[in-house]
């Protein structure tokens, strides 16, 4: 096995044990919610309240149920795995912003009243991100990966339409908007053209 063999898979071990760790995590949160009568489900965000900015990030990890936290298991894990293949401080950063991004716009456009929490703001902005990213860098293989998510995962876009007043679209909307704008953000410098005389 060459060097460049030898890294890929090193990469995709550190990327599918990362997944697997995130989606235990989801799990292990949402069943010390249900144990202690949904005291986690506090740190949902509740929009325009100054104080609800802190729940950002947190909300992104909590569910509500295990029907919640089952339905955003597997695309988490496997568009989470892709994008990590990129390299972790790019996949990080990626999720960061798409985390920060999405959270900041459920606070500003969800309805009064409601509280948002769950992973699939993070589902939509994985998808955003693979689905421009191969554009942005002007890699082929990305293009191809992004194009293979969305023969895919490309049903996920009717969620950002508001058609069932139980599901944040806000949530996948923004989140969406966050994975593209992470894509541009993060985007690889290009190697400067030779001068020709």
């Amino acid at each position: 096995m060459d060097d460049v063999q030898m890294r890929t898979r090193d990469r995709a071990l550190v990327a599918g044990a990362l997944m697997l760790g995130w989606v235990a995590l989801l799990w292990v949160l949402e069943a010390i919610d249900l144990a202690t009568g949904h005291g986690l489900d506090d740190h949902g965000i509740s929009p325009r309240e100054p104080g609800e900015l802190l729940d950002i990030v947190p909300a992104a990890f909590l569910h509500d149920g295990w029907g919640h936290v089952a339905s955003n298991s597997l695309p988490l894990l496997v568009l989470g795995f892709i994008a990590a293949l990129g390299g972790l401080r790019r996949f990080a950063g990626a999720v960061l912003t798409v985390i920060l991004v999405g959270g900041l716009g459920v606070w500003l456009t969800a309805p009064a009243n409601t509280v948002t929490l769950g992973a699939s703001g993070v589902v939509f902005g994985l998808f955003g991100y693979l689905l421009v990213r191969g554009f942005v860098d002007r890699r082929p293989l990305d293009v191809v990966v992004g194009l293979v998510v969305a023969a895919v995962y490309g049903s996920l876009l009717l969620g950002v339409l508001p058609t069932d007043s139980g599901v944040s679209w806000q949530g996948h909307l923004f989140g969406l908007i966050g994975g593209v704008v992470a894509a541009f953000a993060l985007r690889r410098p290009t190697a400067p053209r030779a001068l020709t005389p």
